[in-house]
């Protein structure tokens, strides 16, 4: 069990990792006016979202289901838990919009602003408090 959790700790940052660095690449990628520059970010973007990204975070949430699932009943009726899997499911749609975007970018029709990425950022900070503050604290709410 300790070792499941280890590597689904290990895969969590993996993919915190890629959900930090995506968007920061993405303001560069928004103030590049240089096809070369452009290309570059491209690669780095795709790359970065489909072979380390979402590999952590099925490694991630495959580790967490299958450790739920030796005591599924307790957790579902701690109310931690349940924000932390609504944070998940909060950070699987942040997750796949940065795959919206790379594939904007790919195809030359981002429609934000570097300000916008700036903010875009920070989501994940966000959610990574929640998730670590409901995971070691476990509140009760």
């Amino acid at each position: 069990m300790l070792w499941l959790m280890a590597f689904h700790i290990i895969s969590l940052v993996a993919w915190f990792a890629g959900l930090f660095y995506l968007p920061r690449l993405f303001v560069y990628h928004a103030q590049t006016t240089d096809v070369t520059g452009q290309e570059r970010f491209k690669i780095m973007e795709r790359k970065l979202y489909r072979f380390i990204m979402t590999p952590a975070a099925l490694l991630t949430s495959g580790l967490g289901i299958f450790l739920l699932s030796f005591n599924l009943t307790f957790y579902l009726q701690q109310k931690w838990m349940l924000v932390k899997l609504a944070a998940v499911v909060f950070l699987w749609a942040y997750h796949l919009y940065c795959g919206h975007l790379v594939k904007a970018f790919n195809e030359n029709h981002n429609s934000h602003s570097s300000t916008f990425y700036r903010w875009f950022n920070e989501i994940p900070s966000i959610l990574l408090i929640l998730i670590v503050i409901m995971v070691v604290v476990k509140p009760q709410i």
